[in-house]
């Protein structure tokens, strides 16, 4: 089994078999093929026709040559698919979305029944979100989507569960839950696959590991805890670090007794922030708490309410934000998440040099001369010519390190910026921002993991349920 994007291979000689009662982690690094190969078993994309090469999917005595078949029997839950919710703005109360998947539907098609509602409570309390139900999708965070569109998956009744970095962006409570909703998985037939990048995050439950490089199956076998634990992983770089520009400082953002509303509920109340040039500030607290809602907020996306102010630096009444955003790199997942997958690698990037999401018109040739700067600073160089839709969830994030940095910034927002990223990536974009702290550049990152904070972290902000427990100088690093 094969499976071309475009002119490339992303997929080569795949033969693999999954039974009832196996537990899967597939591993790889960043475009070695673990989304095309989770999307294929999905049915979402189908292989490329060669001589003596098909995919089927066995049901009982039933065969399946194609995916129309197959596709109610499989629930496949990734970055992708999460982000449609973003994209396509379906903002629907967290209970019409679990009951979707009774229905197998994308979206909730007619009211719930009595019944079908405490089924839907009983799929939330499993992961520890019935709480969530009355909420609306797109007033969560990014790790609560995550439960709840896992809830959604199971309420489908699948024969096999797809998960692509399940335990990505999720804060250590949640991280819990699912790990502890995969446990009880473990008693049933029920098979999964899932794909991850980090060792903590391979479940006790697994009973296999199967590994891929360069979009070929290079290793399959049985898991076991000695096994589990010497899974290979780069070790970090030594980071060498920078002098710190030195000069006169001066405020780039300032928030004042800040509240900021989303979807009429409050994510961040009476805040209080002052960034200067050249500081580096960590935000961290749990999934919801308002990190999220802060870069968005810092950045322009989001409006402070009444009683509140924001100031940015030489943005004055009448000059258009759009000014400040060009000083600006921006990594985050909502950024990802509204770029068209047709939209090509180069224009995404030199979208950045505009503060923009697309292209009006054609590059200059100043303007490709930076792209390609750019995408060689993240070595991503060999992506220039594809389509969004032919990449990796990792190498789609470089691309959009490389949209942050086209415009050599004042200041990066950087929300979770490494997740979803393979080990040796996630050090080496670590560095490109290590040098650019280093050299002045003011940052404002947002963070689970403490491995994560860059060594020149000058401040934290510590977040619960939207308000500051602690903001000031760093008190961890």
């Amino acid at each position: 089994m094969r499976l071309k994007l475009g002119a490339r291979w992303v997929l080569r000689g795949v033969d693999w078999h999954i039974r009832p009662q196996q537990r899967w982690v597939l591993l790889g690094r960043n475009g070695a093929g673990k989304t095309q190969l989770l999307k294929l078993l999905a049915g979402d994309v189908w292989p490329t026709p060669t001589r003596g090469s098909w995919r089927r999917y066995r049901r009982g005595a039933k065969l399946f040559d194609d995916p129309y078949g197959v596709k109610e029997d499989i629930a496949y839950l990734g970055a992708e698919r999460q982000d449609r919710y973003e994209h396509y703005e379906w903002d629907h109360r967290v209970e019409l979305i679990v009951g979707s998947g009774l229905h197998r539907t994308d979206i909730p098609m007619a009211p719930l029944s009595a019944v079908e509602q405490r089924q839907v409570r009983g799929w939330l309390a499993r992961f520890g979100v019935d709480g969530l139900a009355q909420r609306r999708f797109l007033t969560l965070s990014y790790g609560e989507r995550r439960l709840v569109l896992l809830a959604r998956a199971l309420a489908s009744r699948p024969k096999l569960l797809l998960l692509d970095e399940a335990f990505s962006g999720l804060d250590p409570q949640n991280h819990e839950r699912l790990a502890a909703g995969l446990r009880r998985l473990s008693r049933s037939a029920l098979p999964w696959v899932l794909s991850t990048h980090r060792v903590e995050d391979i479940p006790d439950t697994a009973t296999h590991l199967c590994e891929l490089a360069s979009g070929r199956i290079v290793a399959r076998r049985v898991a076991s805890p000695r096994r589990r634990g010497a899974v290979s992983i780069m070790p970090p770089p030594r980071v060498r670090p920078a002098t710190r520009a030195r000069g006169s400082t001066r405020v780039l953002m300032a928030l004042r007794h800040a509240s900021v509303w989303r979807e009429g509920v409050r994510a961040l109340r009476d805040l209080t922030l002052q960034v200067q040039s050249g500081e580096c500030w960590v935000v961290h607290g749990a999934n919801g708490s308002g990190k999220s809602t802060l870069i968005q907020t810092l950045y322009g996306d989001l409006g402070v309410a009444r009683g509140g102010t924001i100031e940015r630096d030489r943005i004055e009444p009448g000059i258009p934000l759009q000014i400040f955003q060009r000083r600006v790199g921006l990594v985050a997942p909502e950024l990802q998440a509204i770029y068209p997958r047709r939209e090509r690698v180069a224009d995404v990037v030199a979208s950045g040099l505009h503060a923009s999401v697309g292209l009006d018109r054609s590059m200059r040739t100043d303007e490709s001369r930076a792209v390609q700067s750019a995408l060689r600073r993240v070595g991503a160089s060999s992506l220039i010519g594809l389509s969004l839709r032919a990449l990796s969830y990792g190498q789609l994030r470089r691309v959009l390190f490389a949209r942050a940095l086209v415009n050599e910034p004042d200041i990066l927002l950087l929300d979770e910026p490494f997740a979803g990223l393979d080990v040796r990536t996630r050090w080496a974009l670590r560095e490109l921002i290590e040098r650019a702290i280093g050299a002045g550049t003011t940052t404002v990152m947002s963070t689970h993991h403490l491995d994560e904070w860059p060594a020149h972290t000058s401040h934290e902000l510590e977040l619960v349920d939207g308000r500051a427990r602690y903001c000031g100088p760093v008190r961890r690093v």
